[in-house]
């Protein structure tokens, strides 16, 4: 288990994984992060102070993750880590929420009035059939959500190499992220014990013919272990 990393390469910063409630929806197929959540907000608390005890501020750039959004964190949590980025001159922060909060980030943007927030989505991938009803991630994209998406998030998350998925969709879904995004980061999917699996044939094409390229563009990081960022409880 590890709460805290150092990312040196391409967007150097600090990323923490903190402790939260339970995901609003959590019914992701492929996730079992939730399994990280707590409604004990004491747990929680002890969990994540001291976890953002190891914040220096050394490039003035935090990322904040947990098992949900943002807004999934206590009250007592956001404050912590508030105070922490005024006091260590910390400029930009960047959070995950989920797309079921789209019409609220700027509650988060104005909460942290100092900092600049870009927030991060889980899109998995830009197929609505795969994403719904394969991956159980319930929200459909068309060219009116993207310009939303656009304008509201820095990062898109793609998940790649389960099974079911095809070069060709993987390879459409890395050209729309870097449309439409910023940031992406590409997590090679690990197997973890839910219902979705990982494609072997799909890993090896990617590793091989994809990666070499792709790892050179410098707005795109990819995840080939779930441990790359430093940060896991697993």
């Amino acid at each position: 288990m590890n709460r805290y990393s150092i990312i040196t390469e391409k967007n150097p910063r600090e990323i923490v994984l903190l402790k939260g409630y339970k995901c609003a929806y959590g019914k992701c197929a492929f996730c079992n992060y939730i399994l990280d959540n707590t409604d004990d907000e004491k747990e929680m608390e002890k969990v994540n102070f001291e976890v953002l005890k190891n914040i220096k501020g050394n490039f003035g750039v935090l990322e904040v993750i947990n098992s949900g959004s943002v807004f999934e964190l206590s009250k007592a949590t956001l404050k912590k880590i508030k105070n922490i980025c005024d006091d260590k001159n910390i400029k930009v922060i960047y959070f995950e929420a989920y797309f079921g909060y789209l019409k609220r980030l700027d509650e988060i943007r104005e909460y942290f009035k100092n900092q600049e927030i870009r927030f991060i989505i889980g899109i998995e991938t830009f197929n609505n059939y795969y994403r719904t009803q394969v991956l159980k991630k319930n929200f459909m994209l068309n060219d009116t959500v993207l310009k939303q998406l656009k304008e509201q998030y820095q990062t898109a998350l793609l998940m790649i190499c389960t099974h079911g998925q095809t070069k060709k969709q993987i390879l459409s879904d890395i050209e729309q992220a870097k449309k439409h995004f910023k940031e992406v980061v590409i997590s090679i999917f690990i197997d973890n014990g839910t219902e979705i699996k990982r494609d072997e044939k799909l890993v090896k094409w990617f590793l091989k013919d994809i990666f070499p390229v792709l790892n050179k563009e410098k707005n795109i990081e990819i995840l080939v272990d779930n441990k790359d960022f430093g940060v896991y409880v697993q």
